[in-house]
């Protein structure tokens, strides 16, 4: 599953997760507040519900399972007969089950007489019912029949309704599903443990008029009798597989299809009259499949597999085997109307989702507590077929500033947590889809491939896939199947990442000996408040790799520091050649380097001669530790600053995320306007160079550094940005001159932040007639940089309106409260005020913990309670920080006032 990004920009893709910096986190609260967050925030968890695991006495072989939804009255109706293996005698069964109501319900042994269930006993807390039976199911097969109803929810989980427009304007709705994690029991009694796999033959009875769609390709499509309008449809049986990846799709839809090279058919449906809008996705989709295929050496298992864009949908994508959901903005691309971060978001969500074909549906976790393996190896292996794909898109290194450097700010923290988190009660598993298991599980994924090297890497995964397809497996398991392919002591290695939180901050200073160079290594976990005050210190075992100014693209030297303390010789490195530790940032560690490192460094930066996904591991380390308290900001910005002939897109991106960040925190003191200014000098230079319009010969990534300069310099309120901004907009406007789509958002950007009333009602109805999800969610991105008081209430008015699609409510919040500190302000008024809504319409799903951020006490929610632990942390570590840098910061400023830089 791919938790949505509201933006399709790598650097804000985990938006949900939490943008760089979470915008609520940033409030600088008064003492008082401040103390009471202490005393909460920083409170351990809260203890775990008990929970049980569904008994092990009767299990499922094959449910056999028809459903009529009912499009107008937004219920269903549903006939269940499956095939199930009693293996303990027993007179009752235990299935989950939420917001149905069981009708009849009836067990049959093999060769012998029905026995009909005399009680149903629902554990609605626990979402369970139980099936009580007059007398003893004896052991053996036979088949459970169940009748029931249930409804189409608007809660964007289980079995629900989305609602859509047709092209002639009439307001229509879909029936459609989102099963991950616990949900397939809202739309069928069922064994909804990923554990208890079984096959599938689904039937769905539905208006003649419409696209039916399941995990399989239709067998048969045929008359309802007892109605005219009504057709059934049947699909192929499926192979064994879990709960949560079963789906079905009713509505109306147009597709593009094809075949990939293996000879499967590939199709993407689009909303109706946007079939064009589905070919990018489909080209992606049938060029990766075969790179799976040979990547693992296992053929992809179904005959077809359908891509789908849905109107609502809570998550980004979703990888139900064979019937891929997604939001549109994960899908569609328009020609004419789609920017560049849009193509390479799609690109990578599609990577992403046919890869859990393979890991995850072919061969699925035990438990939700081996998510993070699921989640993190996909969110890695996108990045290798997008790479495959679109070479030009220099994806490793934007995988750095989008999920690596994401996953150190939160693994800092001491309420982050470990990978693998043990899960017991279901409500805990929205919880862990977030950054870590994601993020940090790609990241960490990504050093043990270089680790073990690409060749071995392939062979274990084959290995592991062949040995556990059709079944579950746990992490242990890879871990072996990796170890006999390779040799080396991978689970001794990985449990040191994923068993304990955090990670090392290794400290490394050098020593000319003759012709060789001594280096002093020593490791201790990097703890976001400067340092560990635990008692023991937790200790990793760290690939790491060295490089030298011979050949910055080469390891020199590649060994695992597997102790706190460690002397590493470099033979034959000239007094003069600068030493650099995690060649590529590949590493999941911080490095510090004695002053006399780092100054001989620096020039690296300067004259590019550092490689740029090392320029930017550099800058970012020091960031990081700034925010720490372990060196002086100023430091930061001396080095920022060195960055003036910078000409990568994802060195700038990070560069422009920190500088953020910084801006944000100085927001309350009385030199913002200064901190303004460093930012226009840092990022005019390069916006001079590029220019408002491509040139020849420029390609993608061209597209993407023009989008943040310009979008930097306007927010900065840059003279000239601003001028042109304005021209621009206003022909856009007009219709004189329509901007293009990679100059849209910074234009938006710009002119909101500098403008009036009558600026924001041009965009909001700018925003009513975009045709285009994405054009919608780009404005709703960008209406939280207005700064008067009455337009930001008008834009959190908006959020709740109809106007704005229910998953995207999230994000106009979380732009207003990024905005500015008035919009922070603001913001969390408005969750307060309207708390009950929004937890109403999001509560149980992984939404609620992107929108909570803040507001918590009296109103508790149970899968955001860790998230709310984080943000405490996020405001104290903030005002320590502000507290103790802000004069020297100020002071730092002024004097480049005094005397500018010579660049």
């Amino acid at each position: 599953m791919w938790l949505a990004a509201a933006a399709p920009s790598l650097a804000r893709r985990l938006l949900f997760l939490g943008p760089p910096p979470p915008p609520l986190l940033l409030l600088v609260f008064s003492r008082s507040s401040r103390r009471r967050l202490h005393s909460l925030g920083l409170a351990a968890m809260p203890e775990k519900r008990p929970f049980e695991r569904l008994p092990a006495d009767v299990s499922p072989i094959n449910y056999s399972l028809c459903l009529k939804p009912d499009l107008l009255d937004f219920t269903f109706e549903g006939k269940l007969e499956a095939a199930a293996q009693v293996r303990q005698a027993t007179n009752q069964i235990v299935m989950n089950c939420a917001d149905i109501d069981i009708i009849t319900a009836s067990y049959a042994p093999e060769g012998d007489e029905e026995i009909h269930a005399t009680g149903f006993n629902y554990q609605n807390e626990d979402e369970k019912v139980t099936l009580s039976f007059p007398s003893t199911l004896q052991t053996g097969t036979g088949t459970l029949k169940i009748d029931f109803v249930g409804e189409l929810n608007d809660k964007m989980k289980g079995f629900y309704r989305s609602k859509y427009t047709t092209p002639s304007g009439e307001v229509r709705y879909a029936a459609v599903t989102q099963f991950e994690a616990t949900d397939a029991r809202r739309a069928f009694p069922c064994w909804d443990e990923p554990a208890i796999k079984a096959t599938f033959d689904i039937s769905l009875v539905v208006p003649k008029d419409r696209v039916a769609l399941s995990n399989m390709n239709v067998i048969d499509r045929k008359p309802y009798p007892d109605d005219e309008n009504l057709v059934e449809v049947k699909f192929a049986r499926t192979p064994v597989m879990s709960t949560y990846l079963v789906a079905f799709v009713v509505g109306e839809y147009d597709f593009v299809e094809t075949r990939s090279k293996d000879g499967v058919c590939v199709r993407v449906y689009t909303p109706v009259g946007k079939a064009e809008q589905g070919k990018f996705a489909l080209e992606v989709a049938a060029k990766t499949l075969p790179f799976y295929k040979d990547y693992f050496n296992v053929p992809y298992p179904l005959p077809k597999i359908d891509l789908i864009a849905i109107a609502d949908f809570a998550a980004g994508a979703m990888e139900n085997w064979g019937l891929v959901t997604y939001r549109e903005t994960a899908l569609l691309i328009d020609p004419k109307n789609s920017c560049s971060s849009s193509r390479q978001w799609v690109a990578l969500v599609v990577g992403h989702e046919l890869a859990h074909q393979w890991f995850g549906n072919l061969v699925t976790m035990e438990w939700w507590t081996h998510l993070w393996l699921n989640e993190g190896f996909a969110s890695w292996i996108e990045y290798l077929c997008v790479d495959h794909c679109f070479p030009e898109y220099d994806i490793w290194t934007q995988f750095v500033s989008a999920d690596y450097t994401r996953a150190q700010e939160l693994d800092a923290l001491d309420n982050s947590h470990p990978i693998e988190v043990s899960v017991g009660h279901p409500s805990e598993v929205d919880e862990i889809f977030d950054a870590i298991s994601y993020s940090k599980g790609a990241s960490v994924i990504r050093m043990l491939h270089d680790y073990i090297g690409d060749k071995d890497f392939k062979k274990g995964m084959n290995m592991y896939l062949t040995k556990f397809q059709q079944k579950n497996a746990a992490t242990e398991d890879l871990w072996e199947s990796l170890e006999n392919a390779s040799g080396k002591p991978i689970a001794a290695v990985m449990n040191t990442w994923t068993k304990q939180m955090g990670f090392p901050l290794i400290y490394v200073e050098a020593e000319q000996v003759e012709d060789d160079r001594l280096l002093r290594l020593s490791q201790k976990k990097f703890c976001a408040g400067g340092s560990y005050v635990g008692e023991d210190c937790p200790q990793w075992m760290v690939p790491i790799t060295i490089s030298t100014s011979e050949d910055p693209n080469q390891a020199k030297l590649k060994i695992l520091m597997d102790k706190p303390e460690m002397n590493v010789v470099l033979k034959n490195v000239k007094p003069d050649q600068w030493v650099k530790l995690n060649l590529g940032t590949v590493g999941f560690y911080r490095t510090q380097y004695s002053s006399a490192m780092l100054e001989s460094l620096l020039p690296g930066i300067r004259d590019l001669s550092l490689p740029p996904v090392d320029r930017l591991g550099l800058q970012n380390d020091l960031f990081s530790l700034a925010r720490a308290g372990i060196i002086s900001t100023v430091e930061v910005l001396k080095v920022m600053e060195a960055f003036v002939n910078e000409p990568n897109y994802t060195v700038w991106s990070d560069l422009s995320c920190n500088l953020g960040i910084l801006s944000t925190l100085l927001s309350h003191t009385d030199f913002y306007e200064e901190i303004q200014e460093f930012v226009k000098d840092v990022f005019s230079p390069i916006g001079e160079r590029l220019g408002w319009d491509p040139k020849p010969g420029e390609g993608h990534l061209d597209a993407l550094l023009r989008g943040l300069v310009l979008g930097k310099l306007g927010k900065a309120g840059h003279k000239a940005t601003l001028e042109e901004a304005r021209r621009r907009f206003k022909d856009h406007v007009e219709g004189k001159q329509i901007l293009s789509a990679d100059l849209r958002s910074p234009v938006y950007l710009t002119v909101l932040k500098h403008g009036d009333g009558t600026t924001l009602d041009i965009m909001l109805k700018l925003h009513k007639q975009a045709d285009m999800q994405e054009e919608k969610n780009r404005i709703e991105r960008v209406l939280g940089a207005t700064l008067l008081p009455d337009l930001i209430q008008k834009v959190l008015t908006f959020a709740l309106s109809e106007e704005v699609r229910p998953q995207d409510t999230v994000s106009v919040i979380g732009g207003v409260a990024g905005g500015s500190k008035h919009g922070r302000k603001a913001a969390w008024k408005f969750i307060k005020d309207n708390w009950e809504e929004l937890y109403n319409r999001y509560q149980g799903g992984f939404l609620i913990s992107r929108l909570i951020k803040a507001f918590f006490e009296s109103h508790p929610a149970p899968s955001a309670e860790r998230t709310i632990q984080q943000c405490c942390e996020n405001i104290l570590l903030n005002a320590a920080w502000l507290k103790r840098d802000a004069e020297s910061i100020h002071q730092y400023l002024l004097q480049r006032k005094a005397s500018p830089p010579t660049v």
